[in-house]
């Protein structure tokens, strides 16, 4: 499988919040999808739960910068970015289904 991190790198943000993101490719990174159901105890998910995502969205959904947006619509918004990078990733073969 790719390295999803190095992947990122100067691809178009998923996370598209509006009146937010830039669409500035040069910061974009994978912002992973955090869940307590998804990661053990200190440890974040694997990087198939992340999202291309430029700053100013990843700075949102970390709560670093206020919003009007709720948390669960921010949650909402980086979901989406996880399955619209999934779908990328799928399509460029970088990673597969098994069966």
């Amino acid at each position: 499988m790719a390295n999803l991190r190095k992947e990122a790198k100067g691809r178009e943000c998923q996370v598209r919040i509006p009146g937010i993101c830039t669409g500035e490719n040069e910061t974009v990174v994978l912002a992973h999808y955090t869940s307590s159901w998804l990661r053990g105890m200190g440890s974040k998910p694997h990087d198939i739960f992340g999202a291309y995502c430029c700053a100013a969205c990843h700075n949102a959904i970390d709560g670093r910068v206020r919003t009007s947006y709720s948390r669960e619509q921010l949650r909402l918004m980086h979901a989406e970015g996880v399955l619209r990078t999934i779908n990328i990733l799928l399509k460029e073969e970088k990673i597969c289904l098994i069966g």
